[in-house]
């Protein structure tokens, strides 16, 4: 009986004795717990406020957030394991190398991720626009948080990564609405000069795609030696745009043919000196 009394008392000391040195760290902890949770609670809400009023797009908003979250939660434990006097550096140098090794592991895909995240924010293009990029000509299917999904004009489907894409020159066609189509027409130098801007602007008139509160132009561009050379410029709405450049082709060399507007003609001079030998 007086042995386990003993020990009762024994257990009793230890008890008060481990509050007294750790209760107040672990209370600290037990706070600190309690207020990062809300706090990292209230800065998410915030951002995602923020987010919304920017226009950030809904389909990037979700992994920014659940990023910050995690960023968040990896700062509240470290803390929370200094307050309780367990040594982080040891933990800080394993988050460390595993993030370099995870990051050397995935670099090409997290420079995809991090274009894609550049991409969906700032908005170089949307989906639906027709946009020159890597080479490539196209109208912009999908976008990815990995990559990019292009329809050619052949109907060709590329794919294209978005870390090269969000580094590189981007021509966005459709940003503005309308485009200028330009072209340029040879003929021959025999053929009348009013004449042949009269049977070009023919054609510009009856465009059904060229805009009509727009002034269109033809002018001419370079004088050759038995040629001219025209440059077209029709404005036309971005959506129409190649419509608009093979119709001008097709018509102008049917217009060229019922105006009679000839082609250059090559030139060659005979004359009946005998050559001299020096």
């Amino acid at each position: 009986m007086e042995q386990a009394q003993t020990n009762a008392e024994r257990i009793y000391d230890q008890v008060i004795t481990f509050a007294a040195l750790y209760g107040g760290r672990i209370l600290l902890a037990i706070i600190t717990l309690m207020v990062g949770l809300w706090l990292i609670g209230w800065i998410t809400r915030l951002l995602s406020s923020l987010m919304a009023k920017q226009h950030v797009d809904r389909d990037v908003q979700p992994f920014l957030l659940s990023m910050v979250n995690a960023v968040l939660r990896v700062l509240l434990l470290l803390s929370i394991a200094n307050t309780l006097g367990v040594e982080t550096t040891s933990f800080v140098a394993i988050i460390g190398a595993a993030g370099l090794a995870v990051g050397l592991a995935l670099q090409g895909s997290l420079a995809n991720f991090a274009g894609g995240v550049l991409i969906l924010t700032f908005k170089p293009f949307r989906v639906g626009d027709l946009i020159s990029a890597q080479g490539f000509t196209g109208t912009v299917e999908a976008i990815r948080i990995f990559d990019t999904i292009l329809v050619t004009l052949d109907n060709k489907t590329i794919i294209l990564p978005n870390g090269p894409l969000s580094t590189s020159s981007i021509t966005n066609i459709s940003t503005k609405g309308i485009i200028r189509v330009d072209q340029v027409y040879t003929v021959g130098s025999q053929n009348d000069l009013d004449a042949t801007k009269a049977s070009l602007l023919r054609v510009v008139n009856a465009c059904p795609y060229a805009l009509k509160d727009r002034s269109h132009d033809v002018l001419i561009a370079k004088l050759n030696a038995n040629s001219r050379d025209y440059d077209v410029r029709v404005w036309t709405k971005s959506e129409t745009y190649w419509e608009t450049y093979y119709y001008m082709l097709e018509n102008v060399a049917r217009q060229f043919g019922r105006d009679g507007i000839e082609a250059p003609k090559p030139k060659m001079f005979i004359t009946n000196e005998e050559p001299v030998i020096a």
